[in-house]
């Protein structure tokens, strides 16, 4: 097992950037991330993968001292027990998918895959740089789209606090502080991958 507890322990070797890779709820809020490694981020995502290279992510960032309207914004849309840690993060981000092909004005069943792939290779990079990613689903979708004016045919997908871990002691609910150094878990990989036949594990 690892020194840190959020790192994993897997079954089988794989890339130190995976398995250190976590989402932190706790950020510092007296670090900035800067310019140049804001862009290193999402250089990684744009080299990512997509259906006719169609790339139809869109990624709008909002910082904290930066541009705190905006920031403001998110940060208001934010659902649940979110907005209790996610304003101490100096970046949220969010992330926009495109429904349709551009090239054919179809729809595009594979956009939120691709999309998902542009932010895992952004996670990672972000890992490499010992900055940390947290991902939302718990916001206003309707409200974050009016706010930001984001067009159609975009739909916000994922809003991303981006950072580097902090203090968990900083944190207002002791769910949160626990989770923080609670050990990563996963599926056994039996239980996701099969072999042949629906259900038979790959050994």
């Amino acid at each position: 097992m690892s020194l840190h507890p959020k790192h994993a322990d897997p079954d089988h070797d794989i890339h130190d950037l995976i398995r250190r890779r976590w989402s932190p709820r706790a950020f510092d809020a007296t670090r900035e991330v800067s310019r140049a490694d804001l862009l290193r981020l999402f250089e990684a995502a744009r080299w990512a993968p997509s259906s006719m290279n169609e790339q139809p992510w869109r990624f709008l960032v909002t910082e904290r001292t930066g541009t705190p309207e905006a920031f403001a914004a998110i940060h208001g849309a934010l659902t649940g027990r979110n907005p209790a840690w996610a304003g101490s993060a100096p970046v949220l981000a969010l992330v926009a998918v495109r429904k349709t092909f551009e090239s054919l004005e179809a729809a595009n069943r594979s956009a939120w895959y691709d999309a998902g792939q542009a932010v895992a290779l952004m996670v990672v990079q972000a890992t490499s740089m010992d900055l940390s990613v947290r991902q939302m689903e718990g916001f206003d979708r309707e409200r974050l789209q009016a706010a930001l004016a984001i067009p159609d045919p975009y739909e916000p997908a994922v809003v991303m606090a981006i950072g580097y871990a902090g203090d968990p002691e900083q944190l207002e609910y002791e769910k949160h502080r626990a989770g923080e150094t609670k050990p990563r878990v996963r599926k056994a990989l039996g239980e996701i991958v099969f072999e042949g036949a629906w259900g038979t594990p790959l050994l």
